[in-house]
């Protein structure tokens, strides 16, 4: 699939963007280049091939989600926040009512 210049300055005219006639041959041959580049891929075959979880896992079979533990590393300071606080109930900050 390839676009000609008409067509660029449809879809401008849809997307309500003013190009001159230099940003529409510029943006034609950027959007033919990504087509061609789709093209490219489509013509590679990958029957038989599972999809990745991620791209590293080509080559790492054993990758896994690298999280660190969820430890609790700051002392609890809720009261002290608060103190400073216009009001509070419960350990929650009061606000007053916006919405009717």
């Amino acid at each position: 699939m390839s676009l000609v210049l008409s067509d660029v300055k449809r879809i401008a005219n849809l997307a309500q963007l003013e190009l001159t006639e230099d940003q529409a041959a510029s943006t034609l041959e950027k959007l033919n280049g990504i087509f061609s580049l789709v093209e490219q891929m489509r013509a590679v075959d990958t029957t038989g091939i599972e999809p990745l979880s991620h791209p590293i896992a080509a080559l790492q079979h054993d990758l896994s989600l690298r999280l660190r533990d969820d430890l609790v590393t700051e002392p609890n300071r809720r009261d002290d926040y608060q103190q400073v606080a216009p009001a509070t109930a419960d350990g929650l900050y009061l606000v007053p009512k916006v919405i009717e």
